[in-house]
């Protein structure tokens, strides 16, 4: 690095956890995030410094803009994505996507609302995620997508509306979740589908994301006896084989799953009035890249 770029570089460290968190929640995806956020980097880096008055805003323009072009193509490939497309995890206790000090911010990256926000248009989901997740207000959002501000103002009531009516949110803390998550476990490891059918919402569905590299449901599995049958039927076998710690995974407690030293998957859980409502399971190896280097770190 040059010493005329050395200053440019510094001051880009310092927004680069704020703007990956955008870039993630935009994108579903921790290696597109840090895709769009070196892109940025690069812009900064040749860009005019003294035509840049807000280097916080003028960033997190370039950074909405590059995903709004990478969310383009990547609607192309998730239509032809092997099984149920999720969003890649992230350990979210070392602050990687900010501060998750309330239950609003965790709710934000969950990944059950990042699975809803693929209900979305690029445009509608830039809007929702700049006013929802940075509490933008409608006229800098205009300016950062380059819109009216009236217009941006329907496209967050449309993005809502799609959205759907927010679910009653399960407000035990992480202790009382963990507790739910080990007693999934136990009762799964045991086929104890009694135990089982006392934790799961009557209306669970079970999401599996293999991507075609690994074995898994390729379809969403809806409804309590359905998950049963199929935790009855697979659960128990692989669940042996599998070491199971927990770690806060997208501002909740989930369970990290490895053979040996190799991280297999992370099962992700979402509570509604106390029991497990959706469980979002990801095994392709493509994307446990990110979280496995964030567990690697010391």
């Amino acid at each position: 690095m040059t010493a005329s770029t050395a200053p440019d570089a510094d001051e880009f460290e310092r927004h680069r956890p704020r703007l990956f968190g955008l870039a993630y929640r935009m994108l579903g995806s921790a290696d597109e995030a840090e895709d769009a956020v070196q892109d940025a980097y690069l812009r900064f880096t040749g860009a005019d410094r003294a035509g840049i008055e807000h280097p916080a805003a003028w960033l997190a323009k370039v950074v909405t803009n590059l995903c709004l072009t990478r969310l383009t193509s990547a609607r192309a490939r998730r239509e032809s994505y092997v099984g149920t497309w999720l969003p890649e995890p992230v350990l979210t206790s070392d602050g990687t996507l900010g501060p998750l000090e309330s239950a609003e911010q965790r709710d934000a990256v969950s990944t059950a609302l990042l699975v809803l926000l693929e209900r979305l248009t690029p445009t509608e989901r830039a809007v929702y995620v700049l006013r929802e997740a940075f509490a933008y207000g409608h006229r800098e959002i205009a300016g950062v997508l380059g819109l009216g501000e009236a217009n941006c103002r329907q496209l967050y009531r449309r993005a809502v509306r799609r959205l759907g009516e927010p679910e009653s949110r399960f407000e035990a803390g992480p202790e009382r979740r963990e507790r739910l998550i080990f007693s999934f476990l136990t009762a799964a490891r045991d086929g104890d589908l009694a135990g089982l059918e006392k934790l799961l919402a009557e209306d669970v569905t079970w999401w599996s994301d293999g991507g075609g590299r690994v074995s898994a449901a390729r379809r969403p599995v809806e409804g309590r006896d359905k998950v049963l049958r199929f935790l009855a039927g697979g659960m128990r076998g692989f669940a042996a084989d599998w070491d199971f710690s927990v770690a806060e995974v997208n501002g909740a407690p989930a369970l990290v799953a490895r053979v040996g030293d190799v991280l297999v998957g992370v099962v992700s859980f979402a509570f509604r009035d106390g029991l497990v409502g959706d469980l979002h399971t990801v095994v392709n190896p493509d994307k446990l890249v990110f979280v496995r280097r964030q567990l690697a770190r010391p």
